[in-house]
């Protein structure tokens, strides 16, 4: 069994290194730019072109892998993501990490179809359950412990941003020794919007609203919470807390959509996510316990939507669309997350800090009024026809390529397909 898991072992050991980097230099550059003063506005637009960047990665990345192969490219990605963690810690300018930013979600998008797709070659029908499964825990373990070093550094200083260097030259190690075959030259990506409208159109409208939610708290959570006077641990466990709260909650929340029509579940979590939104609008609380209280209650629901709106997806393509529709479903929600920001930005700017919940509890109001109204349109997919609910990584760390990992996904089916991200054939009756 360990010989048979071994390379994909180190594979995830590169992965972990690269989210952990991610992590850290995320959360950084906020609570730095917040120190040194910058503008909201420039403070939202960090998140928007990680955004910008990580889309265009999804689109032009797997060109330059076919190029010049696997290995090589992924050098290049994660070196580049260690010399901008190393530039914004150099040259502390709130234009230049806007720029920055971009380049970053450029390279983390790359560097992610490679281990993605590394990993599905590697995986068999009887073992992607397990590799899919190591993902998703590696990808939060990382993404929480890249935001918890934080706390255990000066973010005025340049160290932090060192370490963050240092973990993606890390990433390379495992992948440069793996012993895994090189895969199959990565597909290029296309969305196809009005198939994915006409396969699902609450899903769609519901991963853009999502990632507007999403976007703007996880690029403004920080800023937040400095700004209300928690200290950099509190921040750094505050993120992270909201983001694994929704991992644990996915499978219960999931699994209650399995047995009704999954958009009564969409709009009840999203219709929750809202409340606790405005409670900390409402409230505006300054001690930390209560702080960390709510922001994890609303990360509880918040962080389950989008994987119940895959879900949702799923229940209506058929079995060789599944991966079609998961990774135009993700660009669309990177779509939301270039708004987002923005939007949150604007009313923290306007009003006080925060207004950045009330920009999110916008997102899951229209969403949850949307996903109730489809209702009355059509019937849901009878129980004994859907596929059962399975819990999906964090979306700021997968791309197109990791819905070959998924266990419902026919790779077979997939490959004799065409690239078009979204349905081939309209649906005659949209839900």
């Amino acid at each position: 069994m360990l010989a048979t898991y071994r390379p994909i072992f180190s594979l995830l050991c590169g992965t972990a290194f690269l989210l952990a980097a991610s992590g850290l230099h995320g959360l950084l550059l906020p609570l730095r730019g917040q120190a040194e003063g910058f503008s909201t506005a420039s403070l939202g637009l960090f998140g928007t072109a990680w955004a910008g960047g990580f889309v265009a990665g999804c689109y032009f990345a797997p060109r330059l892998v076919r190029k010049v192969g696997h290995v090589r490219s992924f050098g290049v990605f994660a070196a580049s993501g260690a010399i901008i963690a190393l530039l914004t810690g150099l040259w502390v300018d709130e234009y230049a990490w806007i720029a920055l930013r971009a380049g970053t979600g450029f390279t983390m998008a790359g560097a992610f179809m490679i281990i993605e797709s590394w990993l599905n070659e590697k995986a068999t029908n009887d073992n992607r359950g397990t590799v899919f499964g190591l993902y998703m825990m590696v990808t939060y373990a990382s993404i929480m412990g890249g935001q918890m070093i934080v706390a255990a550094g000066e973010v005025v200083s340049a160290a932090l941003f060192m370490v963050a260097g240092i973990f993606f030259c890390a990433s390379l190690i495992p992948t440069a020794i793996s012993s895994a075959a090189t895969p199959e030259p990565l597909a290029d990506v296309k969305l196809d919007l009005r198939g994915l409208y006409n396969n699902s159109p609450v899903a769609a409208v519901g991963c853009v609203l999502v990632g507007v939610a999403n976007g703007a708290w996880g690029t403004l959570g920080a800023v937040y919470g400095a700004r209300v006077g928690i200290s950099t641990a509190e921040i750094a466990l505050m993120m992270s807390l909201v983001v694994v709260a929704g991992a644990v909650t996915q499978l219960p929340v999931g699994r209650a959509s399995d047995r009704t029509d999954r958009r009564y579940v969409l709009a009840a979590a999203a219709f929750g996510s809202a409340l606790f939104a405005l409670l900390v609008f409402a409230l505006a609380p300054r001690s930390s316990v209560a702080i960390l209280v709510l922001t994890a209650a609303y990360g509880a629901l918040a962080y389950t939507l989008y994987s119940i709106a895959v879900a949702h997806a799923n229940d209506h393509a058929s079995t060789e669309d599944f991966v079609k529709v998961s990774g135009g479903l993700l660009l669309l929600y990177g779509f939301g997350t270039m708004i987002g920001p923005l939007v949150g930005a604007f009313l923290m700017a306007q009003m006080r800090p925060e207004s950045l919940f009330l920009a999110t509890a916008l997102a899951h109001l229209s969403l949850g009024g949307y996903a109730m109204l489809r209702t009355t349109r059509r019937a849901p997919v009878p129980l004994e026809d859907r596929e059962a609910f399975k819990t999906l990584p964090s979306e700021r760390a997968v791309t197109p390529q990791a819905g070959l990992l998924d266990p419902r996904a026919d790779p077979e089916a997939h490959a004799a397909s065409d690239d078009t991200i979204g349905t081939s054939e309209p649906q005659p009756q949209a839900n």
